[in-house]
Parts: C-alpha cells; structure tokens; sequence
C-alpha cells in the first residue's frame, strides 16, 4: 500500500495543464487508481514522469511507447476513461 502523501503526490502530477491529459489521467486517479495492483500503482507513478509530449503521442495514438510495463498502463488508461 502507498503513503498517502505519495498519492497525493500522484494526484497533483496528473494535472498537466495539458487538457487532452487532465481529461485523461484525473478522471483515471479518481476512478480507477484503487483499482490498480500495488506493481501497477508503481508503473503509473513513473508514467507521471513522462514528459507531455510523449504522453500526448502515446495517448493518442500517435506513437508507440516503447517501455512495455508504461504502454500497457497507457492501454488500461484509454480502456478504462472514456472521453
């Protein structure tokens, strides 16, 4: 289980003042983030420390992330917001 300071942490990184990403990744924190394995907490984490174009790109579907463990969270967050 996380700390809640570090989820609170989470949380605020998934503002990226990006509207294409905030309607993707709070919505994502606030619905399915509990849902997630400890493992996938962790990949979402470090999917936070992704820069916004790269988000962007993987979001929609412009290109391939080639980490596999950030591309497979990439899919859980489009199948599971739907925008």
């Amino acid at each position: 289980m996380l700390e809640a300071k570090r989820v609170a942490r989470m949380r605020w990184a998934c503002r990226r003042g990006m509207l294409e990403l905030d309607v993707l990744l709070l919505p994502f924190m606030d619905e399915a983030f509990d849902d997630l394995t400890y493992d996938q907490k962790l990949v979402f984490e470090r999917l936070l420390t992704s820069d916004d174009p790269d988000l962007f790109a993987w979001f929609m579907g412009h290109q391939k992330c080639d980490d596999p463990e950030l591309a497979e969270m990439v899919a859980i967050i489009v199948n599971r917001v739907k925008v």
